[in-house]
């Protein structure tokens, strides 16, 4: 199997940062080359690319490179691309994490012809939480990757069909079937569609953000935390999963700073009490962010906030942030043809089945989700239940 051996890029390039983005989806470990600090490499690049410095240029194990890859050109090259066996399936679940595999788990254990779709690694955010310690059966805990790795692995032994590295892009409903059109020009029909799309960390839209997400502002601790090392690191957010992810850059990160606007931390009482254990993290509430202040070549100046106690600016100066200030839901798919609540999560009844007959949702997508693996988990067994039932009614019409 090709492996990619180095990344060339950097740190004001729009096309690494998603060739970066897409390798850490996918969980594709590799070495990262800044060429403006190495004049060896940037002469490498060169020699590639007739003396442009072109990036990301991306070397792989057999020798080859690719220069400037679309997401599709690096998934074929990795071999992450497939294609469904059948024309047509009983269920087609989109998304892998533990609501979506739970669910393909027991429609493929009863006999229905089951198939995934899913564009980033399986097992969905799992991948990217370090532990989890409230997830039945593991006393001791267990690592979100490898819990991820066993729902895969049961759901490919009861004969799951997996399309990975794709998008699906769009839903239309024929008579009794769907048409689910991907990323890549194909069509998979299915009698019924399951939407487990889960949800994605929020964004604090204030000026020099944009500027800076997959460089210096990240949103998940377990992928770019290493990259911290001996350095100073900023979080935003006062929730479960910000002090989570804090306690983990600490192994790495010489000094970490939790920032939350609200007077006091939300996080648990059980995880405070961890925070306060660990010396290299300190915290800082009434804490509101004005700007992220950015200087040539992107370089991250520093942090500008309003202490709302005293009404002061503070300009913090962290080698790198990371965001963890709620989630939105991923319903781009859905959001034209199915019933959504305020905050745009898909409403459904308690058949887990939305405004649309035959079209389910699942998981943290779904409006009233508790966002936990466990009742994640029990969404994905409802649906199963439910989907087994419709298609008997189908059969009955």
């Amino acid at each position: 199997m090709v492996k990619i051996t180095r990344l060339f890029g950097t740190p004001w390039c729009s096309d690494c940062k998603l060739s970066k983005s897409f390798l850490a989806e996918h969980l594709i470990d590799y070495k990262y080359i800044d060429i403006s600090d190495d004049e060896e490499s940037a002469k490498f690049v060169k020699g590639i690319n007739d003396g442009k410095r072109k990036v990301p240029t991306i070397e792989f194990s057999d020798g080859t490179y690719l220069v400037e890859p679309s997401n599709a050109e690096l998934a074929e090259k990795l071999g992450l691309l497939s294609k469904p066996t059948k024309s047509s399936y009983d269920v087609l679940i989109i998304g892998s994490g533990p609501a979506g595999l739970t669910s393909a788990i027991y429609t493929a254990r009863e006999g229905y012809d089951t198939i995934v779709v899913e564009k980033s690694a399986l097992g969905g955010r799992l991948n990217f939480t370090e532990k989890i310690d409230n997830y039945p059966g593991f006393p001791e805990g267990i690592k979100g990757e490898n819990l991820a790795s066993n729902f895969t692995k049961q759901a490919e032994r009861f004969g799951v069909e997996v399309i990975k590295a794709t998008l699906a892009t769009e839903i239309e409903k024929k008579n009794q079937y769907f048409e689910v059109k991907t990323s890549h020009g194909g069509v998979i029909q299915a009698k019924t569609v399951v939407i487990a799309t889960g949800s994605e960390y929020r964004t604090l839209d204030v000026e020099g953000e944009k500027d800076l997400i997959g460089y210096k502002i990240h949103f998940c601790a377990v992928c770019d935390g290493p990259f911290y090392k001996d350095k100073k690191v900023l979080v935003i957010g006062g929730g479960n999963s910000a002090l989570e992810e804090s306690l983990f850059l600490a192994r790495f990160a010489s000094e970490v700073v939790v920032t939350e606007i609200m007077d006091q931390l939300t996080a648990s009482k059980v995880i405070q009490d961890q925070i306060s254990a660990e010396p290299k993290i300190k915290t800082l509430t009434s804490y509101e962010i004005k700007e992220f202040i950015v200087g040539e070549k992107k370089k991250l100046e520093g942090v500008r906030f309003i202490d709302l106690t005293t009404n002061e600016e503070v300009v913090l100066k962290p080698d790198g942030v990371f965001v963890f200030v709620g989630l939105k839901p991923n319903v781009t798919i859905v959001e034209k043809i199915v019933d959504l609540d305020e905050r745009g999560f898909i409403k459904t009844d308690d058949k887990m089945m939305t405004s649309l007959p035959g079209l389910f949702a699942i998981g943290d997508c779904r409006s009233e989700s508790t966002w936990q693996v466990a009742s994640a988990v029990g969404e994905g067994a409802i649906v199963a239940l439910r989907i087994r039932n419709y298609l008997r009614s189908l059969q009955s019409n």
